[in-house]
């Protein structure tokens, strides 16, 4: 067996490993960073075919008041685009660049729904409440990546009057906990409207999150050369403060006792401490409790027991196509971060309900059935459309376009589809599902000039990046999350019950994202340099 030494070894190059994995390494810390797979990033990578450039997981990129001020203390430079959201119904489409189109999209419910008027009012003055605690959370660059040893005038003028605002904000946040489901269903009795306002959210989202989105699309940026520079730059700023990172490299199993963890290829690799930023339920599936206090090992089992019965969150089918025809053609119609919904019925819950029908007597339904039941489900649903020619001209050739189409999708479904022996041919079925709704109403003619289509699936998501039930923000929001979700507590989300191993990333704070990764890898990053001192 090959014996490796390091005095921090993390586990995953996500964006939380490679935040902890820089911080540590700026501070001249003996840091080596494992990945799994032969590149950097996560669910936030770019791939190319074929000359197009194609974004693999988050479209844009949330700034939250911490990616832009976390790169710049880093001294990171990238070039950042602002990439502004569009929104549309059926033949209407909403160019959402300030908060102002907020008024548009509620004339545009208004007309769509003329029966729910006083609904769409009562809906929009809880809209509005929460657009303005989003502006206090994002008002100022988080204050971890700004020098408040040196930066006078940032404590005084910006941070101080900001600190009273903040708190008082999250206990309004705490109040608007409630699934947005349910949120919404006590202020209008109009399914159809309810769907068309979150049914493009994970299931019980909380309605703070979701509501809250509308101030994030004013928040996006893209990278010029795709999202996957974003990682890329972090990853090279490590390597120049002489981290190590090493690819290919699957983690089989850990032994706390010894403080030595062990890869698929079996070389082992010692640690003083241990950041884990990959999925929470591998982590304890594979720890080797020997030679641990009794009152440890009962602490890892009883967590262990706690993640094996949580459900990681909901996940998306993908179909990527290269196009013949100019960019100039899209940018007609919407930005390139857009949000479509072909009909104005929504999927209702009567739909889910036919889900979880066939979901649970699957052996019974036959193919007829479920090829049925896409086509209103490829009708009905909420697309994330991203067009990254329109952010950067040069990820596509000269006169050609890619497009990501995207949209949420059961992971069980796919399982069982893939278990029955059709996964290939129910994955066609769906492309040309989506081909045929949005050709015929958003894109008139675009079958005949596809160049190439491929997709991806949950399981794709599951088995390239290691995700539970390919989850792409972490835990399900359909029961009692298991990690720590408030924010005043989110520094004791790095924490396990495993001597000299901490958390960090999508895993390990709830609800999560790119931000959150961020803060988490950071948050483990200062335990480690602070235990140090």
């Amino acid at each position: 067996m090959n014996s490796q030494n390091s005095r921090v070894v993390i586990v995953g190059a996500g964006m939380a490993g490679l935040t902890a994995a820089a911080y540590l390494s700026k501070a001249g810390m003996d840091v080596l960073l494992l990945e799994k797979n032969n590149e950097c990033g996560g669910l936030l990578t770019s791939f190319e075919r074929d000359g197009f450039l194609f974004d693999a997981g988050a479209r844009s990129i949330e700034n939250s008041g911490i990616v832009r001020p976390m790169l710049r203390d880093l001294g990171i430079e990238l070039d950042l685009i602002d990439s502004p959201v569009s929104i549309g119904i059926e033949n209407e489409i909403i160019n959402f660049d300030s908060l102002d189109r907020l008024e548009d999209y509620r004339k545009l419910l208004e007309k769509l729904y003329p029966e729910s008027l006083k609904d769409i009012s009562k809906i929009f003055v809880y809209i509005k409440k929460i657009l303005k605690d989003m502006g206090v959370l994002y008002g100022i660059d988080n204050p971890y990546f700004r020098d408040l040893k040196h930066d006078k005038q940032f404590i005084f003028k910006e941070l101080l009057p900001w600190v009273g605002k903040f708190f008082f904000t999250l206990r309004r946040i705490s109040r608007l906990n409630e699934p947005v489901e349910s949120f919404l269903h006590k202020l209008s009795s109009n399914r159809s409207l309810i769907d068309i306002i979150d049914q493009h959210f994970f299931k019980k989202t909380p309605t703070f999150f979701a509501l809250g989105y509308y101030y994030v699309y004013l928040d996006y940026f893209y990278p010029k050369g795709g999202t996957g520079e974003l990682p890329n730059s972090i990853r090279k700023k490590i390597l120049e403060w002489g981290g190590k990172i090493k690819f290919d490299t699957q983690i089989s199993k850990i032994i706390p006792s010894e403080q030595k963890i062990l890869d698929a290829h079996g070389n082992s690799y010692e640690y003083d401490n241990l950041i884990w930023c990959a999925d929470l339920k591998t982590l304890y599936q594979i720890i080797n409790p020997q030679n641990l206090d009794a009152s440890i090992s009962e602490n890892i089992a009883a967590h262990n027991e706690k993640y094996l019965s949580h459900r990681g969150g909901d996940s998306i089918f993908s179909f990527m196509i290269g196009v013949d025809e100019i960019p100039a053609k899209f940018a007609s119609i919407s930005n390139g971060h857009f949000f479509y919904t072909p009909s104005k019925q929504g999927l209702n819950e009567l739909f889910r309900s036919k889900l979880q029908s066939i979901l649970t007597n699957f052996e019974n339904v036959s193919k007829e059935e479920l090829l049925q039941w896409l086509d209103e489900y490829c009708q009905l649903n909420t697309y994330e459309i991203s067009i990254p020619a329109l952010r950067d001209a040069s990820l596509a050739p000269e006169g050609k376009t890619g497009i990501i189409f995207s949209f949420l999708f059961e992971y069980d479904l796919i399982k069982k589809v893939h278990e029955a022996g059709w996964y290939d041919e129910f994955k066609i079925e769906v492309e040309n599902r989506i081909l045929d709704t949005l050709g015929e109403q958003l894109y008139p003619g675009i079958k005949d000039k596809i160049l190439f289509q491929f997709s991806s699936t949950p399981l794709d998501i599951s088995r390239i990046v290691g995700s539970s039930e390919g989850g792409i923000t972490g835990w399900s929001f359909e029961t009692p999350v298991p990690v720590v979700n408030d924010l005043k507590k989110m520094v004791n989300s790095v924490n396990t019950p495993i001597p000299n191993v901490l958390k960090a990333g999508q895993w390990a704070y709830s609800p999560s994202g790119i931000p959150i990764a961020i803060l988490t890898g950071w948050h483990a990053a200062q335990s480690i340099l602070k235990k140090k001192k």
